[in-house]
């Protein structure tokens, strides 16, 4: 386990955390930015992971399916309802909860029409 100056990284532009190539980053309150090599998994993957990687995949397919108009909807309504996440994570959102109210709440926030 190594340590490294977290102010540099975030000088950089990077607040890095979670898997980067073959290295896993965190950042510890003692020591700043942590990293060691990733650990390989032990055992094959269940069948529900297998399935819910495949319905992100799906999620992430249908992304890609929207015109760049519709991304660029969802994108200005995360920005203008100030949330902390993109247009793509406000989508992800939605098809993983299918949560509507939520939706609509963002969509009189940011004066967007989403659905």
């Amino acid at each position: 386990m190594k340590t490294l100056e977290p102010k540099l990284w975030r000088f950089l532009g990077w607040n890095t955390q979670g898997d980067l190539g073959p290295y896993t980053f965190y950042t510890s309150k003692r020591k700043g930015l942590v990293f060691f090599v990733k650990a390989p998994p032990t055992s094959p993957p269940t069948p529900l992971q297998l399935s819910r990687r495949n319905r992100w995949r799906l999620f992430a397919w249908a992304w890609t399916a929207l015109t760049p108009e519709q991304r660029g909807k969802w994108s200005s309504a995360a920005r203008r309802a100030c949330l902390r996440i993109s247009g793509y994570n406000l989508w992800i959102f939605w098809c993983e909860t299918g949560d509507r109210s939520a939706i609509r709440t963002v969509e009189q926030q940011s004066g967007v029409t989403l659905l």
